[in-house]
């Protein structure tokens, strides 16, 4: 049987925004010289799947997949990625 899940809003709204504002902003995900930081990206779109992937109320039955799209995983990522764009800036 699975486990009955809920959706998380504060998640979801953080993934939607993330979505957005990635596609709104693009230059968030690039170096001053105008290069894409790869890194810095794929921290973002990390923390973006983890936030719609819980705020939707969907948990994976596997551990890793569960610890990936976990909340204290998203954060990670989110704080990873900031950290990320701060120092390139």
């Amino acid at each position: 049987m699975s486990e009955i899940t809920r959706t998380r809003p504060l998640a979801l709204l953080l993934g939607v925004g993330l979505m957005l504002g990635i596609s709104l902003q693009p230059q968030w995900l690039a170096t001053p010289a105008g290069v894409a930081d790869h890194p810095a990206a794929m921290l973002l779109m990390w923390a973006m799947s983890a936030a719609l992937v819980r705020g939707v109320g969907f948990a994976p039955r596997h551990w890793l997949p569960r610890w990936l799209f976990s909340a204290p995983a998203m954060g990670l990522a989110l704080l990873a990625a900031l950290w990320r764009i701060v120092l390139i800036n």
